[in-house]
């Protein structure tokens, strides 16, 4: 899959290689650049390099315990920090959170919980900066931190559901994201009744132009970088 020109960068420190190879073809997959890391020295400098858009960390690294990498970022940086660990101790989930990570993620883990969780570090990153929290595409402009949204320099009223709808396909502007994961981060459950979906999808394509949001058949939606042909039905 070609990576979109907006992909987000995500830098993957795991020291184990298949789980670490596995998941950067999973970022991959998803529209994302994944950079990978296999011990803290190594994260680190990768993260001073590509300055990423998101860390998923491991626990347990060999040089070097990654709760101190937490430290380290921290102490330079508010870049989201996602932990994967199997380590299951609510101490040390609870020091991980304190230390400055915004998820923990417990090993083994299901790849839709993770992306939704992913986006959702990206979504909160995005509202948490001052200086760029508006997309803009098409006659489009959403405004994060103001929770707006214009059209054509109207602004269009959403209820709070159809507003983060509409920032989740914002994040990942032009890269489709599936049913599941929507349903994951706006209903809290992935096995949500999918009709919830499609009917707030309805009225959010009414109101922002049907035009701007694309069904994938069978995966989900997108936020299109430039208008499409399309209808309501």
């Amino acid at each position: 899959m070609t990576e979109a020109r907006n992909a987000a960068t995500i830098l993957v420190v795991e020291d184990d290689r298949s789980l670490n190879t596995a998941l950067a073809a999973t970022l991959k997959a998803a529209g994302f650049r994944p950079v990978t890391a296999v011990s803290a020295q190594e994260g680190l400098r990768w993260f001073a390099h590509y300055a990423p858009e998101l860390v998923l960390l491991d626990l347990g690294l060999p040089d070097r315990d990654g709760l101190t990498v937490i430290r380290e970022i921290r102490a330079r940086s508010r870049t989201p920090i996602v932990v994967l660990s199997a380590r299951s101790a609510e101490a040390v989930k609870v020091e991980a959170l304190d230390l400055g990570a915004d998820d923990y993620v417990q090993k083994p883990f299901g790849v839709d919980e993770l992306l939704a969780r992913i986006r959702a570090g990206l979504r909160h990153a995005i509202q948490a900066r001052g200086s760029e929290p508006v997309v803009r595409t098409g006659e489009l402009e959403i405004d994060f931190g103001r929770r707006a949204v214009m059209r054509a320099g109207v602004a269009v009223g959403l209820t709070p559901k159809e507003f983060d709808l509409l920032c989740e396909l914002a994040v990942n502007l032009g890269r489709p994201v599936e049913h599941k994961a929507l349903l994951a981060a706006v209903w809290g459950d992935e096995r949500a009744d999918i009709q919830y979906l499609r009917v707030y999808m309805g009225q959010l394509r009414q109101k922002v132009g049907a035009e701007m949001i694309r069904s994938v058949q069978g995966v989900g939606y997108a936020l299109c970088e430039r208008p499409f042909a399309a209808d309501l039905a």
